[in-house]
């Protein structure tokens, strides 16, 4: 006999406060986004921010947490293969997309700024790829469950931080601030249409995973196609989370054990009137899109002795056949990136760490 569990309540629509709490933990997703974009781009002179400062923002808001990523810290590696079937070969020349394997090593991880936050603590979740082609070069791209960043200016990133920025009387948002925020943010609109109905998933092997940015392919004669890319589950299910801390890395291992989990590779292309240079508008209207392959994940291990460990997942490291398009978060995320990387692995190894420092919540 099935044990069929009641249906799970259906639960009241957030109020316009408790969607801009919500969207604060968001808000730490973007931030080192939002910072280093406005480092490259060079609007906040004279008063410039750099790469190093990027991270110091997230120390300053979410305490130092040394050996860790500042974005994204808790996490669990992941290793495998991707499976091309050579349908996204005519349009990259790079060796991921002709038919055959290509060994992977990933990072499915919870997007906060703390390592011992719950897995509730926020609807997204992330995975992070590196593929190594025969050649030896590699592909390494962040997606991140969310469908578009929540605006598309330097300033306005600036401001969204200001305006969802803890209390430090009460730990929160002033509600006031991040509602007068969107007020006069419009392009704001779709990012909030999904926050609306967002909720922390029970598994990581259930979500779809996007690049957000959108990519060039170039094909063996040089043609450009504007492209951006998704993680689609085989796996499926909309289960709400347990009430739990940690539960997404057991889940994870307990799916392995009874097979590999898979995601095809979805390749949407670019219409001509599309916007490349914006991660925060969707492509609206009909698009032609590319199964390129399936990604499959064999096995995991802990984040402190598994290879993805020592990796940094800087979305331009990419081979032949592959470019950053014209947006500028591009070049901001990988500057930020490397600044965290040489201050995470220059601190003490967390593998020294005893376990009662390791359970410090």
């Amino acid at each position: 006999m099935i044990d069929r569990q009641p249906p799970h309540p259906r639960k009241p629509p957030l109020s316009t406060s408790q969607k801009f709490v919500r969207l604060a933990g968001i808000g730490l997703v973007v931030l080192v986004v939002a910072s280093a974009f406005a480092y490259v781009n060079g609007s906040l002179d004279p008063q410039r921010l750099t790469p190093a400062r990027v991270v110091d923002v997230f120390e300053h808001n979410n305490g130092i947490h040394p050996g860790y990523r500042r974005n994204h810290p808790k996490g669990v590696c992941v290793a495998g293969y991707f499976e091309s079937n050579g349908a996204a070969s005519a349009l990259s020349r790079a060796e991921v997309f002709a038919s055959g394997r290509t060994p992977v090593i990933g990072r499915l991880a919870l997007p906060t700024g703390n390592p011992y936050s719950p897995d509730s603590a926020a609807p997204i979740r992330s995975f992070a790829v590196q593929f190594t082609q025969p050649n030896g070069q590699q592909w390494r791209s962040g997606m991140n469950s969310m469908p578009v960043f929540p605006v598309g200016t330097p300033q306005a990133f600036i401001d969204l931080q200001k305006a969802t920025a803890p209390d430090p009387k009460t730990g929160k948002p002033d509600p006031a601030k991040p509602a007068a925020f969107f007020a006069a943010h419009p392009e704001a609109q779709p990012f909030l249409a999904w926050v609306k109905t967002a909720k922390p998933s029970a598994s990581f092997v259930t979500e779809t995973y996007n690049s957000v940015n959108a990519f060039e392919l170039l094909d063996k004669a040089g043609k450009r196609q504007a492209v951006r890319w998704s993680l689609v589950p085989h796996a499926k299910g909309d289960a709400p989370a347990p009430d739990a801390k940690d539960y997404l890395e057991q889940d994870l291992t307990e799916r392995l054990a009874s097979g590999p989990q898979r995601w095809d590779l979805v390749l949407t292309l670019a219409n001509p009137q599309d916007p490349t240079g914006d991660a925060s508008k969707s492509w609206p209207g009909e698009h032609k899109t590319v199964n390129a392959g399936t990604l499959v994940v064999e096995r995991d291990s802990a984040q402190l002795t598994g290879d993805c460990r020592d990796i940094n997942y800087d979305p331009l490291i990419l081979p032949d056949g592959i470019e950053g398009s014209d947006d500028p978060l591009l070049a901001a995320r990988s500057a930020a990136y490397a600044a965290s990387y040489m201050r995470r692995t220059g601190e003490v190894d967390q593998l020294s760490a005893t376990p009662t420092q390791e359970k410090q919540p």
